[in-house]
């Protein structure tokens, strides 16, 4: 193995490192607690090599943006594969998305929440986030009418995944009681599966 490949892979054994302990960091504590200072303490490097991998903590926010889309992309995956009736699919697939943004919610503030300087709705979106939104336009597309377009499809894609975080934020943010949550989806289900 030759000196550069070494110093790439440990470069990029750093970088997994500080995101890891910015994910940790911020699910326990919360993101006002992630610093890059805090960070360094944890990871027990210095502040400069922090700043070596990422321009500050907007930009490891970022990072963990992209790497939290592509684990949901993974759990939408394996929701929307697992049953062959559409209806079903788009209910297991929403109860995927919520189960998500409830288990970890400084990672879903970090991808849908807070600023961060990536492009969505865009061909230049990372790759995690494009396969993301693809889970749920695939599992809309088979409820689609004979007569309707891509664009169509992009577009019931985004009123399904709008609702679905507007009805998971509202509910994470005490403005939708818990208790009615089942029937709400229900109906935004009904709604799109019509």
């Amino acid at each position: 193995m030759s000196i550069q490949t070494r110093r790439e892979r440990e470069r990029a054994e750093r970088e997994r490192l500080i995101i890891r302990a910015a994910r940790e960091l911020a699910e326990s504590e919360g993101w006002d607690a992630v610093t890059t200072r805090r960070l360094a303490q944890e990871i027990e490097y210095s502040q400069p090599v922090l700043y070596s991998h990422f321009k500050g903590k907007d930009a490891i926010m970022a990072a963990v943006a992209i790497e939290g889309c592509a684990d949901l992309a993974v759990e939408l995956r394996a929701a929307r594969t697992a049953v062959a009736d559409p209806r079903r699919v788009l209910a297991d697939v929403a109860a995927a998305y919520v189960g998500f943004a409830e288990r970890r919610p400084a990672l879903y503030d970090a991808m849908f929440t807070h600023i961060v300087d990536l492009p969505f709705a865009t061909a230049e979106a990372p790759p995690a986030l494009q396969e993301a939104f693809g889970e749920l336009r695939e599992t809309v597309r088979p409820l689609m009418r004979d007569d309707e377009t891509e664009a169509d499809l992009g577009a019931l894609t985004e009123v399904f995944w709008g609702g679905l975080h507007g009805l998971v934020t509202l509910m994470r943010n005490g403005r939708f009681r818990r208790e009615h949550h089942d029937r709400r989806m229900a109906i935004l289900l009904d709604r799109l599966s019509r």
